[in-house]
């Protein structure tokens, strides 16, 4: 697998476009698989693909404030994006067979994965919950989705390590879905940043995922006809 660094001038959406080009390279033979690790300087709100910002974002509050929204292409809850959470995306091979198979068996594969190394990382009892969420002492620092395509999957998530909080709260109505551990509880009840440096846990994730192979090309031209006819319309990430 192979560590990808993304250009030292992307933003916004961006980020998103960049992930999506990574799966589409990979889903055609033109890379190997793929660890790609990013953190905003700026906040932005993401939306699972197919959610609708009125029922998940206060968007009056996000427009004073001068957060803009966008969409991925995984599904999954909205977040909010910014200093302090860090992003990682693994971009891996799947076949008809094995832990990869299908959307339940990535789930528990990746999960248990990412549970183990920052278990390992931090020496605390970090739990799985729901189908896809890391809690700590109850309270969920990483939230992740997936993408599947024909001979590949893209897995990404979120880890909060120093995120400002009551930003998640200012940002987002109460989820229009739920996992049954959260129990109704306010953003601010239910998550929490994780005692880890930004430095450590990327170093966690690289070790855990094993990285040892070549930087590969980047797929520009990937990405810049995914920029042009997806990430940077209002089209996309306003619909539904």
């Amino acid at each position: 697998m192979q560590l990808y660094p993304l250009p030292a001038e992307t933003a916004g959406a961006e980020f998103l476009a960049w992930e999506e080009a990574l799966l589409d390279a990979v889903d055609a033979g033109e890379s190997n698989e793929t660890l790609c690790l990013w953190e905003s300087n700026r906040r932005f709100v993401v939306l699972g693909c197919g959610q609708r910002a009125e029922a998940e974002v206060h968007l009056g509050r996000c427009r004073e404030l001068g957060i803009p929204v966008f969409r991925r292409c995984s599904g999954g809850g909205a977040v909010v994006q910014g200093p302090g959470c860090l992003n990682y995306a693994v971009i891996l091979r799947h076949e008809a067979s094995g832990p990869l198979a299908s959307i339940q068996g990535t789930n528990r594969w990746v999960m248990e994965r990412q549970r183990d190394l920052l278990r390992e990382a931090t020496g605390l009892p970090i739990e799985l919950e729901g189908h896809t969420d890391l809690v700590l002492n109850d309270r969920k620092f990483s939230g992740n989705a997936q993408r599947r395509k024909r001979g590949a999957l893209l897995f990404h998530g979120t880890l909060l390590l120093d995120f400002h909080l009551p930003t998640i709260a200012e940002c987002l109505r109460f989820p229009s879905h739920q996992p049954g551990y959260r129990a109704g509880r306010d953003h601010l009840e239910f998550v929490r940043n994780l005692p880890l440096g930004a430095e450590e846990a990327r170093m966690a994730l690289v070790r855990g995922w094993g990285i040892g192979g070549p930087v590969a090309e980047p797929p520009r031209e990937r990405f810049r006809r995914l920029w042009e006819d997806r990430y940077s319309q209002d089209s996309w990430h306003q619909r539904l």
